[in-house]
């Protein structure tokens, strides 16, 4: 029961800052992480861990999507908001089929 109320207060916590990730082009270093809002030593904690996880991928790389989840997942532990500017707009992602249950011609 205590776990339940806990899980319900810390979902009405508001933010505690905001931070703008910026892809800024094909050479390194790809990224800048500002701070809009927000406590200053609690931005630069996340920055520290946020560059940590894409400062040598570009958006294209494969291994981006996964780091940029994870960039997501702690800003929402640390009550941030965050937006991504990655120079163009995103494809949604298409919903993919298990890879079980593929039919052959």
């Amino acid at each position: 029961m205590a776990d339940h109320v806990e899980d319900l207060e810390e979902e009405e916590l508001p933010p505690q800052g905001h931070v703008k990730v910026v892809y800024l082009g094909p050479v390194a270093p790809h990224w800048e992480i500002h701070g809009v809002l927000g406590e200053r030593s609690v931005i630069d904690a996340f920055r520290t861990r946020a560059m940590a996880r894409l400062q040598l991928l570009p958006p294209h790389d494969p291994q981006f999507r996964r780091n940029q989840a994870r960039v997501d997942r702690d800003a929402e532990r640390e009550r941030l908001v965050i937006e991504w500017d990655l120079g163009f707009e995103e494809e949604p992602a298409s919903p993919r089929a298990p890879s079980g249950s593929r039919r052959e011609a």
